[in-house]
């Protein structure tokens, strides 16, 4: 339901960029140029002011931002609302989630889910963290699940696991012989990391500014988009990088990386987000209390 042009437009307005609009909604940008330019025609005036390939919200703009909040609002509580009422399951699911969750993490809890719940359809949209949030925000799927912290009064932030990041080289380099490393070391080698907007680069920044406020942010040799790309980097003698412990079980059996903790240890949250709204479908509901006794069972 709802008029695409405005979830495009809403999608352009938060990012405040048609590129990463574009990315976030799994779209070309020509095609979110060409749903805004629709709704544009459709008022009769311009949303978006732009200039020095910089662009920001027209008055007009921010009153049809604002609607659009709303009635993306009143939209979910409705078919919440409904869904609850009629206790629906027969039903498809849609679900966003970011790089390293959906390639480690979802893969065995929705086999496992779908095993209990047959009848239930899954949609998976993959984006990084950023793209998720947008995704969530803007009603574009029941459920999300992200790598690193959501601030949004938007959307309803709740824990799902705890994951550990370790630092990888190749097995020749010379901090392969260590267990530990300091961010300090690390960062004098040629350093590899994900892309802006990644869950797992803003933690790691946030890991070494409070742990060396004083130390320089590193300078990627390479910016990547998934962690597949980032070990494949450093498996090729490249550089150092930061991953999740999750995404290591191939490499670690094979030896073709070896992980080291950083020390102090760097931990962090994976977590559930969605729509602050009165009621959530209970397909939804029933996701939820799956996915938090599937991963206490699997921690313990």
């Amino acid at each position: 339901m709802g008029d695409r042009r405005l979830q495009v437009f809403h999608a352009v307005a938060r990012f405040l960029s048609f590129t990463k609009a574009a990315e976030a909604l799994h779209m070309t940008q020509p095609a979110v140029t060409f749903q805004v330019r629709q709704l544009e025609e459709q008022f009769n005036t311009r949303l978006f002011d732009r200039s020095r390939n910089r662009i920001r919200l027209t008055e007009a703009g921010h009153i049809v931002f604002d609607a659009a909040e709303r009635i993306f609002a009143i939209q979910a509580e409705m078919e919440r609302a409904v869904r609850a009422l009629t206790g629906e399951l027969n039903t498809t699911l849609c679900l966003g989630a970011s790089t390293t969750i959906a390639e480690y993490l979802l893969p065995p809890l929705l086999g496992a889910f779908r095993e209990r719940y047959p009848e239930v359809g899954i949609q998976l949209k993959v984006s990084n963290t950023e793209g998720v949030v947008s995704l969530a925000e803007s009603n574009a799927i029941d459920l999300g699940l992200v790598e690193g912290p959501v601030a949004s009064r938007n959307l309803e932030v709740e824990p799902c696991t705890r994951d550990q990041l370790l630092a990888i080289v190749h097995p020749a380099h010379p901090l392969a012989q260590f267990r530990t490393v300091t961010p300090a070391r690390l960062l004098e080698y040629p350093f590899i990391c994900r892309e802006a907007g990644s869950g797992t680069r803003e933690v790691l920044l946030e890991y070494l500014h409070a742990q060396a406020p004083a130390l320089d942010a590193p300078r990627p040799l390479m910016e990547l988009g998934s962690p597949e790309a980032v070990k494949g980097a450093v498996e090729a003698g490249l550089g150092v990088s930061v991953v999740s412990a999750a995404t290591l079980r191939k490499e670690l059996r094979l030896g073709s990386l070896v992980a080291l903790t950083l020390n102090p240890t760097l931990e962090r949250t994976f977590y559930f987000v969605h729509r602050t709204q009165k009621f959530r479908p209970r397909i939804v509901e029933e996701l939820l209390t799956f996915a938090h006794a599937y991963l206490r069972d699997e921690a313990t």
